[in-house]
């Protein structure tokens, strides 16, 4: 069974792509939170990467969703909150350190891949 993305989380994927953002993963979150629907958590190099993460995904959807906040900026970790759609930028070390998908094993992985290419 294939489940349709929302364009939204297809245009997170493909700003983090954009920025080469590793091991970016998308997690339903719809089935076992009350609040959230998606995390996004995708894995940058260095302080200055996760900043340009954060910049190009506020550029992606900027007149599509309303950004509630943003917690850090933290050389480890930035949280990216759009409401229902929160985003994770991490060091691979501090993703290793509180593995998020080990907390969340109960969500759906989604397979998301990036459009390259394709204008959006």
């Amino acid at each position: 069974m294939t489940l349709s993305v929302p364009q939204e989380v297809q245009a997170i994927v493909d700003a983090l792509d954009d920025k080469k953002a590793r091991e970016i993963t998308v997690l339903d979150l719809q089935d076992v939170s009350e609040t959230l629907d998606y995390f996004i958590i995708a894995t940058g190099d260095s302080s200055v990467q996760l900043n340009a993460l954060e910049d190009s995904v506020r550029e992606k959807l900027k007149g599509q969703l309303t950004l509630k906040g943003v917690e850090g900026p933290s050389a480890r970790w930035l949280l990216v909150d759009y409401g229902y759609i929160v985003i994770h930028l991490m060091s691979q070390d501090a993703r290793s350190f509180y593995d998020l998908e080990g907390l969340w094993a109960d969500a759906v992985k989604l397979e998301v891949l990036p459009n390259w290419g394709v204008a959006s």
